[in-house]
């Protein structure tokens, strides 16, 4: 039987990417879980495994191709026990129906041509072969019981396309995917339209990842009621705490951070104040288990933000040696999508760059990011006297449905001791 390897996706805002190289050529036998192929997405480079055991039979898509859409066929499998001439995978998925039906009487045929008979392959492996991730995404959007719909993919799976066949009967399905883009919702303006000539600039095209952070933030200022609290941290102490930690740490070659003391403190402020550790969703409001601080790191070409997981319940040192890990593959865009998909709370720093204050757009789902300024000398009243502190700015952005001001408040009256007195967080 031939089947199809379909362009996958590998993260939940993915529409198409780069095949950026080929692992297998024509001829070569693979096994599930042989690399076939990267692909570059707008987040990563990322590995394909193959799923099925066989021949590659055809490259359809050749190496280094850009633009390749979500669920475009790139190369064609002679699964072990098939025909060795190519043949598209959507006939023989529809010529199982009837040779299960022929053996069954009328009144079961409707049973043996749904796709439950690959059910079982699914439970063993655990992996999601019957919807695709954007099929998924986009169901759950549409309002759309995927088992409702047929799928036309390689052995029944659920892909986009049927998601929206299913739904061409409402304008749910047609309404969803725009009002979640945000972007799409109004006409955007030509350069021209607005005054500016043409031929008077340079046109940068955008790329991937351009694109998604366009439609991501967008659609965080467009649907998330948002607002900043300010506060201003002393640092004096936790400087002098970090100098003697990495003394400690010089023969181990771990260094700590500003950043490092920042994602901790914020992880167990989360904690004491459980209320500012969540999400909003349609069904209620999510409070996590745990502080899955998310930390900006910027790349060529945009942002991304790899996640420190259980932050609450890691050493200084620990998260220091996550953190510098996470950022350098950052950059190498070798990072796994579980790696920077989700958290409960972000972490951006431009304190490096002398930035004093700045407040960031939220990453939804988070309900709060933090913005952290640089710290530097200022003059401060202490007891009534005069005197000289390291003082940094801290800006909370709050999701208003989930984090209001009250809590919003709470929760850096919980970071802000941990800041100034960092014995407390050691403990």
């Amino acid at each position: 039987m031939m089947t199809d390897i379909l362009m996958p996706a590998l993260s939940p805002t993915m529409e198409e990417g780069v095949l950026a190289k080929w692992h297998v050529k024509v001829g070569d036998a693979v096994k599930a879980g042989d690399v076939i192929a990267e692909i570059e997405t707008d987040k990563a480079t990322m590995e394909v495994e193959a799923v099925d055991e066989g021949t590659i039979t055809d490259i359809l898509v050749a190496e280094g191709a850009e633009g390749v859409k979500v669920n475009t066929p790139i190369a064609r499998l002679a699964e072990e026990g098939g025909a060795a001439a190519p043949a598209p995978k959507a006939e023989p998925a529809k010529a199982e129906a009837p040779k299960a039906a022929a053996a069954a009487t009328p009144a079961e045929a409707p049973k043996a041509a749904a796709p439950a008979p690959a059910a079982a392959p699914v439970a063993k492996s655990g992996a999601r072969v019957f919807a695709s991730p954007l099929a998924r995404r986009l169901a759950k959007d549409a309002g759309l019981d995927l088992s409702t719909v047929k799928g036309s993919g390689p052995h029944g799976r659920i892909v986009k396309s049927d998601v929206e066949a299913a739904g061409k009967g409402g304008a749910r399905p047609a309404a969803a995917p725009a009002a979640a883009s945000g972007i799409e919702v109004r006409k955007v303006q030509s350069l021209a339209d607005m005054g500016i000539p043409d031929g008077s600039y340079d046109l940068v095209p955008l790329d991937g990842m351009k694109k998604a952070i366009a439609r991501r933030m967008v659609g965080a200022v467009q649907n998330v009621p948002h607002f900043p609290l300010f506060i201003d941290v002393e640092i004096d102490a936790l400087l002098a705490a970090r100098a003697k930690i990495n003394a400690v740490l010089e023969k181990s070659g771990v260094k700590v951070s500003v950043n490092d003391f920042v994602i901790k403190a914020a992880a167990l402020a989360l904690k004491a104040v459980p209320e500012a550790n969540a999400s909003y969703s349609p069904e209620g409001i999510a409070l996590h288990h745990n502080a899955d601080v998310a930390m900006a790191v910027a790349i060529d070409g945009g942002l991304i933000t790899p996640i420190i997981f259980k932050a609450e319940t890691k050493s200084l040192s620990q998260i220091a040696v996550e953190s510098k890990d996470l950022a350098k593959r950052a950059r190498e865009k070798k990072l796994k999508p579980e790696e920077f998909q989700g958290g409960t709370f972000s972490v951006s720093n431009l304190g490096m760059f002398g930035i004093k204050s700045f407040s960031s757009i939220i990453n939804e789902p988070q309900g709060a990011i933090m913005s952290v300024g640089a710290g530097e000398q200022r003059p401060v009243v202490k007891d009534g006297q005069l005197t000289i502190a390291t003082v940094m700015t801290v800006t909370v952005t709050c999701d208003h449905r989930v984090v209001d001001g009250a809590t919003g408040a709470r929760f850096l009256q919980a970071f802000k001791p941990l800041i100034e007195d960092p014995v407390t967080m050691l403990a």
